[in-house]
This record gives C-alpha cells, sequence and structure tokens, in this order.
C-alpha cells in the first residue's frame, strides 16, 4: 500500500488501517480508566469498538492541492476543514509509545488566524509515511508562498530585492509630486 497517490497536482494521504485498532485501544482504555466506563469498555471491546472504529477510518480522508490541505474525520460529528497553505506555519510530527506500537504517527497543524482553543481540532492521525506528507505540505506551502511573493513583485527574486524595488519606485512617484508641486508654485 502507498503513502499516498497524486492526480493533477492533488496529492491524496492513505491512512494505516492498523489506526482501526489503535482507536478501540486508546479509547477502551480511557473508558476502563473512569468507574463509569467499566461496563461500556466490556461492550466496546465485545465488537461496538470495532465497528466504530471501521467506520471512523472510512470516513477519514486527506487531500493537498496547490493551495489547501483538507481533511475530514467524525462520524456522528463530522469535521471538515480546509486550512489554506499559506496560512499553515507549522506541521508537527508527534510520535509517542502506542503510536509507535502501531506503527502511526500524529500531524499537529499550527495555523495563522487560529486561536489556541481551536488548534486542538487540526491533527491527522494514521497517514501512511507521515513524515513525506508532513514534507509535501511544507514545500507545498513554500511553493505557494514563493508563488504569491512572484505576483507581488514580478522581478523580485528575494524579500529584500522586493523591498528595494518596491522603495525605489515610492522614491521615484515623491520625486514627480514634488516636481509637480514647485511647478504649481513657480506658476503663482
Amino acid at each position: 500500500m502507498t503513502e499516498s497517490h497524486s492526480h493533477a497536482g492533488v496529492v491524496v494521504a492513505e491512512f494505516n488501517p492498523l489506526y482501526r485498532p489503535y482507536l478501540v485501544v486508546t479509547i477502551g482504555l480511557t473508558l476502563i480508566c473512569t468507574i463509569v466506563g467499566i461496563p461500556l469498555a466490556v461492550a466496546w471491546f465485545c465488537g461496538a469498538g470495532q465497528w466504530w472504529a471501521g467506520h471512523y477510518f472510512h470516513k477519514l480522508s486527506c487531500r493537498l492541492d496547490g493551495k489547501t490541505l483538507r481533511f475530514r474525520k467524525g462520524i456522528l460529528f463530522q469535521v471538515e476543514k480546509t486550512i489554506p497553505l499559506e496560512n499553515i506555519q507549522d506541521v508537527t510530527f508527534i510520535e509517542g509509545p502506542i503510536l509507535k506500537k502501531y506503527h502511526l504517527a500524529t500531524l499537529k497543524f499550527e495555523t495563522a488566524g487560529h486561536s489556541a482553543g481551536q488548534a486542538h481540532d487540526m491533527h491527522l492521525t494514521g497517514i501512511i509515511n507521515a513524515h513525506e506528507f508532513r514534507n509535501r505540505i511544507i514545500d507545498a506551502r513554500e511553493a505557494l508562498r514563493q508563488q504569491l511573493a512572484g505576483h507581488a513583485t514580478p522581478n523580485a527574486a528575494t524579500p529584500a530585492t522586493a523591498d528595494s524595488h518596491m522603495l525605489a519606485k515610492i522614491s521615484a512617484q515623491l520625486d514627480e509630486i514634488a516636481a509637480l508641486l514647485r511647478e504649481g508654485r513657480d506658476s503663482r
């Protein structure tokens, strides 16, 4: 099974099937940790967990195109997020002992313009070859930033060049304004 497949610049991530048993175990252990949850944990481990994890797994999707990262997850409460690549500040790779046991990792997205309270919703667990997918996201983000910078200043190769080019234009316009003001004063 491959990590992802591409269609005309779109990268579609694939998820590791081991994510299903990981969900069953982690949610079941969480239920066991609570006294009230022990009877629910029995039902969870007897089949409800496998059913739920299977449906959850099949609803997972993640697509990366040239401008956005889109992902969807959930059964009862479906979450569909579209994150503009230019807003992604960082993509963190997280791997803990239980995740390692199932050969899984979590990608956490830090974005500009979102409060800390929303950040917990922006993570994905179970993408095959998560390191490579993370690198693709970062590469796509950088390519988009360069493309946007290129449109803002067509002949600018670097931000410093763009700044000096812009300052030269402003200086020339100020010189023109000063000359027009001088002409207006001289004609009076």
